[in-house]
């Protein structure tokens, strides 16, 4: 089990795999206003900063589940360099109909909503581990501005402009699902940058040290041509941002 390989190589060198950078974390869990000892789910753990971060800055405990073993590994290695091993634990595994034994504080899939078919999707799996009284993270894209055109929305990795909505429809949105949105944190320019740009060293390094690979071909292609789409459509078009929801309904993981 494990992801696409073109995310193991482009992504080997990110300890974030979403356009957030160390200080949107932050600025985030001390938004959610976390206690210590919060229990913390995450679907789609990447190399575990969310976690290991909050761990260490806010002594929360939690579980992270992701499908790609390097990031599994690599987000074990950063809770045993923050000195959080005993808070966290990182499991190789389908993040798809995980439900936790114990309900827990926060419940959040931070850009991987893929798990379940979408954000609906996974907001419904998610709220099944969640303890009354307790919050749900989504990480998603939305359009900063509308595509004029489809060829512009697929330029910014959509299958069509329908794909995502503009931010005040997008939060309306999870009115319509029955969550009220008590917190966001928006990703900027800055955060795509981090994101995107990070990936095109690794992979000119990837390809000096493996240049009779099989993969290296798609790789080489990818390095050509991904500075200048991002530069002329993701980073104009699309935003991307995590929103905190509680239920508008008091409820349980079982209602």
């Amino acid at each position: 089990m494990d992801i696409p390989r073109i995310y193991n190589i482009t992504e080997s060198a990110h300890r974030i795999h979403n356009p957030f950078t160390p200080d949107k974390f932050a600025t985030l869990g001390a938004a959610l206003r976390l206690e210590s000892g919060a229990r913390v789910l995450d679907l789609g753990s990447g190399s575990g900063e969310m976690l290991c971060t909050w761990a260490r800055d806010h002594g929360v405990v939690g579980t992270g589940i992701d499908m790609s073993q390097l990031f599994t590994e690599q987000a074990k290695l950063r809770a045993e360099e923050l000195g959080v091993v005993r808070q966290v634990k990182f499991i190789h595994g389908d993040a798809a109909g995980y439900v936790s034994d114990e309900k827990v504080d926060v419940a959040a899939c931070v850009g991987a909503t893929w798990i379940a078919g979408g954000v609906a999707g996974t907001i419904e799996l998610l709220v099944r581990s969640l303890r009354t009284g307790g919050i749900i993270l989504i990480g998603e894209p939305y359009w900063r501005q509308l595509p004029p055109t489809e060829d512009i929305a697929k330029g910014c990795l959509a299958n069509s402009i329908s794909d995502f909505l503009v931010l005040p429809e997008f939060i309306s949105s999870f009115g319509h699902l029955g969550y009220d949105v008590v917190e966001m944190v928006l990703s900027d320019q800055d955060g795509w940058d981090r994101y995107e740009a990070a990936k095109w060293l690794t992979m000119r390094r990837w390809l000096e040290a493996n240049p009779d690979d099989e993969f290296a071909t798609d790789v080489r292609a990818k390095l050509t041509s991904e500075p200048e789409r991002y530069a002329a459509y993701t980073r104009e078009y699309l935003g991307w941002g995590v929103f905190a929801l509680m239920p508008r309904r008091c409820v349980g993981a079982a209602a």
